[in-house]
């Protein structure tokens, strides 16, 4: 087993090697030394593949704010490896993800003198975390079990693809609290549409898995872990069968579709198919459809 910790600007992650096992949590992990104590990040290259495990446990893997600093930072790294294909998502422990670290974020306030600042960056960065997830070059896959509560279910939704474990349960608790899903709304509405999200919002109420995938949160639910990991892998087969140049220019055209009128969006893709078919890419892939013989990015 290989293994080896960092630690920078007070976020605290460990690259280390795994295994497929069967618990809540896709994967166990087997024994390695870390130089760092209690690492938030576990942080997996597999070849083209990078996983990105939140390590709270203890917490429910609340989202703090060294948390949120470490992703925001390792997927700002991954955006600039292009032999990077795609980006895993998911939980250590019996939960992907809780939601926002309130008592962090209560402490934040009360160390540091009670100041609407501290409360505006905690938000700000939420909300640069999960355009992150939605704006990342590669496909996001979200593997995802226990429960994903408020931030977590922010999480979820922005990301690509979401893979859902039957028995995970669901719901934006903020408004309970008297607070707002703010940096999460956008990514609700995306995924599940402006009337769902509003019930979800202003009731608060929980919900399984199966209604997750009605409401277009989750794109698929499995009943175990096998059924799981045979779902992640079929769909990482899936990405790495297309060309990833192509993938990262299709992501963008789609971010660019929502913020744009449709003509701006149509001349934008001229641009972009144009490109496309003259570039490197489009070139192998023309002629290997017409050798009938797998393109140079298709491994198998």
């Amino acid at each position: 087993m290989a293994a080896a910790a960092g630690q920078t600007a007070g976020k605290r992650f460990a690259y280390i090697e795994k295994k497929p096992g069967p618990v809540p949590g896709f994967f166990v992990t087997p024994g390695y030394t870390s130089q760092v104590a209690d690492p938030i990040l576990n942080i997996t290259r597999e070849t083209d593949w990078l996983t990105l495990e939140l390590n709270r446990p203890d917490a429910r893997n609340a989202l703090s704010p060294e948390m949120i600093s470490a992703l925001t930072s390792e997927l700002a790294r991954a955006a600039r490896d292009v032999s990077i294909r795609g980006v895993t998502l998911r939980g250590a422990g019996k939960v992907f993800c809780a939601g926002g670290d309130l008592k962090g974020f209560h402490a934040l306030n009360t160390e540091h003198g009670s100041s609407p600042e501290n409360t505006r960056t905690a938000s700000r960065e939420t909300g640069r975390l999960l355009r992150a997830v939605a704006l990342q070059p590669q496909p996001v896959i979200v593997v995802v079990h226990g429960a994903a509560m408020a931030g977590g279910l922010g999480l979820m939704a922005a990301a690509d693809i979401a893979i859902v474990h039957s028995g995970t349960r669901f719901a934006l608790t903020e408004t309970r609290l008297g607070l707002i899903p703010a940096q999460i709304a956008p990514w609700i509405v995306r995924r599940a549409g402006t009337i769902a999200a509003k019930r979800l919002m202003l009731t608060g109420a929980a919900f399984t898995a199966d209604e997750a995938l009605a409401l277009g949160l989750a794109d698929f639910v499995e009943t175990d872990e096998a059924q799981l990991r045979e779902r992640f892998e079929r769909i990482k087969r899936n990405i790495r069968s297309c060309a990833p140049g192509a993938n990262r220019t299709t992501k963008q055209l789609i971010q660019h579709l929502e913020a744009q009128t449709l003509d701006d969006f149509i001349e934008r893709a001229v641009d972009a198919f144009s490109q496309a078919l003259a570039g490197e890419e489009g070139q192998h892939g023309i002629q290997s459809f017409l050798d009938k013989s797998p393109p140079p990015w298709q491994s198998n």
